[in-house]
């Protein structure tokens, strides 16, 4: 059966703000319907079933939290700096606290993942080439600090970003900044 790779995107797109709004367990065929404002059972004509559309939305979560590759390497042009590189990360969690259902749906999912083998190994294997890309692409640059300062700061922004999207009354979101600087200069050493 021929498919609208468009419609088949949008019923993607859906599925993430689904997941975002009402969780795992609001995300059926007919809700997705619904938020694509498609008719009733154009999902399950798309979908295989309903691991097949968890599986789908997970994997474009992480196609729509790709940074722009042009941007981030007009940003790495030249000698980068520790305050660089703690304006680099800052920036990273607004691009991805910007997508927040997508990174709420994420959360979801990875929930869902802990319950679902292929969605586990789905978004294990997003995760560790995410987390191995930001380690090669640091060093490559000849940024400063190492891989496991380079994980350090992955984990800990992304724990910012939970609680920002989740519990956005924790932190200020100039204290939850200038976090993410105190983070990079404790982590990374002087220029």
């Amino acid at each position: 059966m021929r498919q609208n790779l468009a419609r088949r995107a949008a019923l993607v797109d859906a599925a993430i703000e689904v997941l975002a709004r009402d969780g795992a367990r609001g995300l059926t065929f007919r809700a997705v319907d619904a938020e694509a404002d498609v008719p009733k059972g154009t999902a399950s004509n798309y979908f295989a079933n309903r691991d097949d559309l968890l599986n789908q939305a997970g994997a474009r979560v992480y196609e729509r939290l790709r940074p722009d590759e042009a941007a981030a390497e007009e940003l790495l042009r030249g000698r980068v700096t520790r305050a660089d590189l703690a304006e680099l990360v800052r920036l990273a969690v607004e691009r991805v606290a910007a997508f927040r259902t997508g990174y709420l749906a994420l959360l979801e999912l990875r929930l869902e993942a802990t319950r679902r083998p292929q969605l586990r190994a789905l978004l294990t294997e997003q995760v560790r080439d995410d987390m191995a890309l930001n380690v090669t692409n640091h060093l490559a640059a000849g940024l400063p600090g190492d891989a496991d300062a380079v994980r350090l700061i992955h984990l800990a922004a992304s724990w910012l970003t939970v609680e920002q999207l989740t519990l956005p009354d924790v932190l200020p979101p100039d204290e939850a900044a200038a976090l993410l600087t105190t983070l990079v200069e404790r982590l990374i050493p002087q220029d």
